[in-house]
């Protein structure tokens, strides 16, 4: 699947996306890890859906907004991008840090969206399970937070390369700073700008895919989504962690499909 390169003008910023796929249109938003053309998540849910996969202020060749400073703000911007992209209640597909948006959106707006799938989203809080502080992991830590097989999960950060080749180190120091510049809005001290009080507004239809190995934002949080969004069921992936777009992508189309 080709997926074309695309931009729109937003009140705030010029948002490039990715387009690709034929079918009902559906929005995927990506986590702080970024988002790739390659992404296999994407070639997937593009064999029975019209893809639109816009980057989050910060990611690919996008610049940080200062205009957009919480979450409300991110929330309405990416609603400005759905309204941009000429869109009327789309299915909202997010993942991590875009699972949270993408929750935060369907509450503001109930009844603009079609359906609801939450991969491993952020935005919840619990103090007996608390979520490991991302922002000051070494790169070489990364990979057994976010991949069932740390060793795996190395190589597709690292396209082959060694953790401690200067040329991943420099490529990887480099887009972090600028990725986590947006995401620490959101995620920093910790991932909970108070999603937990608007999920009841929720009405989408809704599936929850969770890795049963993620230890970034372990598997109990699932569960916490699922009872409080009504209606909603929670699909629990063996042998994935956080990255399960990557390890098991399968898992997120299938989810999709499940809601047609």
């Amino acid at each position: 699947m080709t997926f074309q390169r695309k931009s729109l003008a937003t009140r705030h910023a010029v948002v490039p996306y990715l387009e690709g796929g034929e079918g009902e249109p559906l929005v995927f938003l990506h986590g702080a890890g970024g988002l790739t053309a390659e992404d296999p998540v994407l070639a997937l849910l593009a064999r029975s859906h019209r893809v639109f996969a816009p980057y989050l202020p910060g990611y690919g060749e996008t610049e940080d907004v200062i205009a957009l400073r919480d979450m409300l703000d991110y929330t309405l911007h990416s609603w400005d991008v759905v309204g941009g992209l000429g869109l009327k209640a789309p299915i909202l597909v997010g993942h991590s840090m875009g699972g949270m948006i993408a929750a935060e959106m369907a509450a503001v707006a109930p009844n603009d969206v079609s359906r609801l799938v939450l991969v491993a989203p952020a935005g919840l809080w619990r103090d007996e399970t608390p979520i490991p502080d991302m922002f000051s992991l070494m790169p070489y830590e990364m990979p057994g937070y976010l991949f069932h097989d740390p060793e795996a999960g190395a190589r597709l950060m690292t396209a082959g390369l060694k953790m401690d080749d200067p040329k991943f180190l420099q490529d990887y120091l480099v887009r972090n700073a600028r990725q986590m510049g947006m995401a620490g809005k959101l995620l920093f001290p910790i991932p909970d700008r108070g999603l937990s009080q608007r999920l009841y507004r929720i009405t989408a239809r809704t599936v929850i895919v969770w890795g049963m190995s993620d230890r970034l934002i372990p598997p109990v949080y699932g569960r916490a989504f699922r009872d409080a969004i009504a209606g909603a069921r929670l699909v629990e992936i063996e042998q994935a962690g956080h990255m399960v777009t990557l390890e098991k992508p399968a898992a997120i189309a299938e989810a999709v499909m499940s809601l047609a």
